[in-house]
């Protein structure tokens, strides 16, 4: 079951595929957001499938947008895989890097990505995207996360590595806010239908590979971030944790950096794939 936001850029309206078929949710929901899952919208969604009550839509050529709409906060976890810190120059982290990404760096999985003003170090980052569905706060455990958990979804990452580490002092999330920067989607894909710790991601430049690995290389696993940021802040229904990349980045030195012009794809097996080419801003 993949839960869906589709049409133009806020006009999107919720939809259901299942094996291949869309279905409106309207009936049920305005849209993908906080209220919806908290509310047990998931299973709302699928006591309908299963009654037959929903009504096909044919959503072709339509655009695809996020698959919730735009969270309360975007928490994203730096150097979580032990290779992709390697080619970083860091050591692996003993606890996990938080840095944050504006809202408003959200857009849909096939929407253009703006090159910034004079940016020179544009990059991509395959991750897999948690997204929260019960508020999360002093969880006991790292069990406990899972039923804090709507499901999943695939982020690219894009950084500009100039601005996040050296022209603004390592300050992060300087060079992880510019507009367009975050591509999410193209689904959500409920929790218990993911095995998060043994999923695929990949990434290609120009139709040529960059990233591959899998989320069995996570140093810190999906239920432990949510855990760990659940004792240092609260986690709302709808917020988004992007849970880092693998290697195989350009600030490995081993590939250029993106210029308008560039396609980058992206995906995970299993929550589907993105497409992006990049223009200037």
């Amino acid at each position: 079951m993949h839960l869906m936001r589709v049409g133009d850029p806020g006009a999107e309206r919720p939809v259901v595929v299942e094996a291949g078929v869309a279905y409106d949710l309207q009936p049920i929901t305005p849209d993908i957001d906080g209220d919806f899952l908290a509310g047990d919208g998931i299973a709302e969604v699928r006591r309908a499938l299963g009654e037959g009550t929903l009504a096909q839509v044919d959503v072709t050529d339509l655009r695809r947008g996020a698959p919730i709409t735009r969270p309360h906060a975007v928490w994203c976890i730096g150097m979580n895989y032990a290779a992709h810190a390697a080619e970083s120059g860091a050591q692996p982290p003993e606890v996990p890097v938080l840095f944050f990404k504006t809202p408003n760096t959200v857009v849909g999985p096939d929407d253009d990505v703006l090159v910034p003003r004079g940016s020179t170090k544009t990059d991509w980052e395959v991750e897999l995207a948690v997204v929260i569905g019960k508020r999360a706060r002093y969880l006991e455990s790292p069990a406990q996360a899972r039923e804090h958990i709507a499901g999943y979804t695939i982020s690219n990452d894009v950084s500009e590595r100039e601005f996040q580490l050296e022209a603004s002092g390592g300050q992060w999330s300087k060079g992880k806010c510019c507009e367009t920067f975050n591509p999410l989607g193209p689904a959500l894909v409920p929790a218990d239908e993911v095995d998060a710790g043994n999923l695929r991601l990949r990434s290609w430049v120009n139709g040529e590979p960059r990233q591959d690995s899998t989320t069995a290389d996570l140093i810190f696993s999906v239920d432990f971030l949510v855990w760990h940021l659940s004792q240092v802040a609260v986690l709302e229904p709808g917020d988004v944790i992007n849970t880092g990349t693998p290697q195989g980045v350009a600030l490995s030195g081993r590939f250029p950096y993106l210029r308008a012009g560039d396609v980058v794809e992206v995906s995970i097996d299993g929550l589907g794939a993105q497409r992006q080419t990049l223009r200037q801003a």
